[in-house]
């Protein structure tokens, strides 16, 4: 049985095909799984969704983590409004999975500073997070910037702490947090372990990806040059030190799951997808080490 508080898992594409992908890959190893829907759950039956998925699990202790949509809520479009109905119908569904975490983009007025999205934000997550918090959910922004900057872009304003500090005093909520990575900070040249020793109490659940930094091209060619500079990776293949980030999530009181978010690397894809994303497993229980019970 498992003991220890911190899994390592994967992510699944959420619908008619997740049951029998997680049949195939949960001999690997994976311990949790977090099943994500692009920018809306659509026509998904999420309850006959669940009862397949814990069909596969039962026996197997293999949990799901989190269940996510990735789209933009804050637009007065159609696709805004269904990713919107989206978020409500996973916090609704997410005891049916047996997790208490839904996460996903904050969203974006498009191409408009990041303090001058706050309101919308605030107008949008409020019920949501109220909601949630009344089904004992808890919600978890994506630190993904999709190429945006603080005056632009057009996905999601939760990509830099100066943007949580606004979100979180605007809904000062404690089921309101992140969903976070090092892979973007080490894409914009930023150390993530500082970052993460001070906002690790605000983190719900870890993407387990990484990023590679070509030090050479930047100082050749800088970060806006002809040649690219850095690469997302599977854990195990990038820059950062996992045994440090582990260390620092059990340091803040961390307790979750770190999944995978494959279909990045570009070595391990294609046929090696998943010979990448076992390697990255196998390397994050290195990473964590196994449990040894003290003795009594």
């Amino acid at each position: 049985m498992f003991h220890d508080t911190i899994r390592i898992g994967t992510l699944v594409n959420g619908g008619a095909t997740t049951a029998d992908y997680l049949r195939q890959i949960l001999p690997h190893g994976f311990e949790s799984f977090s099943i994500t829907f692009w920018q809306t759950v659509g026509e998904a039956d999420l309850g006959k969704l669940a009862d397949e998925v814990q069909a596969v699990l039962a026996g197997s202790d293999a949990v799901i983590s989190s269940l996510s949509v990735f789209g933009n809520p804050l637009l007065d479009d159609e696709a805004a409004a269904r990713t919107r109905a989206s978020w409500a119908k996973l916090i609704d569904a997410a005891h049916l999975f047996g997790c208490d975490i839904v996460t996903g983009f904050t969203g974006r007025m498009i191409d408009t500073p990041i303090d001058q999205c706050i309101p919308r934000y605030t107008e949008v997550f409020t019920p949501l997070a109220e909601r949630a918090a009344g089904a004992g959910v808890r919600l978890a922004f994506e630190n993904c910037d999709m190429g945006g900057t603080w005056n632009t872009g057009g996905w999601n304003i939760a990509h830099t702490p100066a943007a949580w500090e606004l979100m979180f005093a605007a809904i000062p909520l404690d089921n309101i947090g992140l969903q976070w990575e090092p892979c973007h900070q080490l894409v914009k040249l930023i150390d993530p372990m500082p970052q993460l020793r001070q906002w690790v109490t605000k983190i719900f659940h870890v993407h387990g990806k990484d990023a590679t930094v070509y030090g050479d091209v930047v100082r050749r060619h800088g970060v806006f040059g002809p040649h690219p500079f850095a690469f997302h990776r599977t854990p195990g293949f990038g820059d950062s030190n996992w045994t440090d980030i582990i260390s620092e999530l059990r340091r803040g009181g961390f307790t979750g799951s770190i999944d995978i978010e494959g279909w990045h690397d570009p070595v391990y894809c294609g046929e090696l997808e998943m010979t990448g994303q076992v390697h990255g497993l196998n390397y994050l229980k290195r990473c964590r080490g196994t449990f040894v019970a003290n003795p009594a």
